[in-house]
Order: C-alpha cells, then structure tokens, then sequence
C-alpha cells in the first residue's frame, strides 16, 4: 500500500512524523459506459453550451456566479487563498469522540509512523486510549486544508476528515414531526423492539450485496449462463395501526 501523504502529527512540542495511507476503499463495481453498437468507451467533451463547440482545455478558466453575473478567478486569486502549505497535522484540541455527530465524518486514513518517531507516536496512542479522548486539527491535503479528528484504532492512530459547520446544511426546511404525540404502549413496544435488535456492532456482518450480486450475474454472463438471484421480498404488516404493526414486528424477527 503507498502513503499518500508524509508529514508529522503537532503534539505540543513535539512532532511525530508520520505516513498516511488511506483506510477506505470503493466496494461499488467500476463500470465503463460504452457505446451499445460496439462497446468502444464513452469520452466526455468540453463544450460550449452556446457554440456546441469544444473547448480546448488551456481556454477553460473558473468563476463564481455572483449576483447574476461571474466573477473569473485567475491562478494568483487561488494562491492567495490557499492554505499555507505546511506538513504538520497541529493538534488543537482534545473532545470526546461520542461527541462528534457522525453526519460531520467523511473519508479516515492510518497513520504509520517514521523510524525515528515511533516511542511519540506509541505515547500519543496510548494517551488517547487511555484518556478516551480524540484530537481535533487540520492539515492540509492537495492545496486543500482539511479538519480531522486524530483516534485510535486497533493499536493504529486513524486521521478522519470531518466537515467544516457551514459544509452542514440547516435542518430549518426540513419538516419535524414535534408536536405528534406517542402512547406509553407504542413507546413500550418501541424500546422493546430496538432491545430485540440490539446487538454489538459488528462491521462484517454487513455486505455489499447489490455489488456481490452484481458481480455474480457479470461471471454468469461471461460463460453464456444467467445468474438466479434472490430477491428478498419486504413484509408487509397486515393492520395500518402502529401499535399492532409494532407488536407484529416484535414476533417477526428470525430466530426470535
């Protein structure tokens, strides 16, 4: 696996370089889009929405709609609002990492540290084990400086891109249910029912399976064959009442 960025973690005055590799991967399945007559590949053009013309790529340039009107920014405009490159993730913070609403998470990256920053990089993990905590800091990554949280995982510190508060968009057009009031019956049934599921999180319990699916009627194809899938088919409660679908659900799960 190769590191995609090197530079170190600010940790008071001390700095622990590190590489970082990222930590997720795709699990969707790479399509091309190809021409049905033939199969050759589909290639996007740069064109003009007036002319219809291709645009050579040196006449592209960016803008910003700003009250009817677009407002060019040239090569100096974005270097003077870049981020002063700098190869040190600065801890500025410490919170508690149930504290982060997961909506504000993004993509995470493992840390691996350098030789000569190995005992550092063992104590900032273990502080943060211990003390529970989680790092909160920025870095910048591609000219684009990014907000983090620094955690353990599994005896690795793991950096976390979160996003910026105004990334988040307002909850105010969204419409609330307040006001809808809930029986303590409905509610029983409810807790009970969130019991009944209740179990550790267990990452590998989940798959993929439209991409395993998907994946199995492409190898069915390629020898000629059609590939049987199971389709799993939703239940359907047999009264519109919530108490009685909830008391349904209750005896539906498998096993139970």
């Amino acid at each position: 696996m190769r590191s995609i960025w090197k530079g170190a973690i600010g940790f008071g005055l001390v700095n622990i370089p590190v590489k970082l590799f990222s930590g997720v991967q795709n699990s969707t399945l790479d399509l091309d889009m190809l021409d049905e007559r033939d199969h050759a590949k589909i290639k996007f053009l740069r064109v003009n929405e007036n002319t219809h013309k291709e645009v050579p790529y040196e006449k592209i340039v960016k803008g910003y709609l700003l009250k009817d009107k677009y407002i060019i920014l040239d090569k100096h405009d974005f270097e003077e609002a870049a981020p002063e490159k700098t190869k040190i993730i600065e801890l500025e913070n410490f919170v508690n990492l149930k504290d982060i609403n997961p909506v504000y998470y993004e993509t995470s990256y493992y840390t691996e540290p350098e030789k000569q920053g190995r005992k550092a990089y063992a104590l900032l993990l273990k502080a943060l084990e211990k003390s529970g905590k989680a790092g909160i800091g920025r870095f910048v990554l591609r000219n684009t400086e990014n907000l983090c949280v620094i955690h353990p995982m599994d005896n690795v510190i793991v950096i976390t891109k979160i996003r910026f508060q105004q990334e988040i968009r307002s909850l105010s057009d969204i419409t609330k249910v307040e006001g809808i009031s809930i029986t303590k019956k409905e509610m029983d049934v409810g807790l009970a029912l969130i019991k009944q599921y209740s179990s550790e999180f267990d990452l590998s319990a989940f798959k993929d399976d439209y991409s395993n699916e998907l994946l199995k009627i492409i190898k069915a194809k390629s020898k000629g064959k059609r590939a049987t899938v199971k389709k799993m088919k939703p239940q359907k409660a047999s009264s519109d009442d919530l108490y009685d679908q909830l008391m349904q659900s209750l005896g539906s799960k498998k096993g139970a």
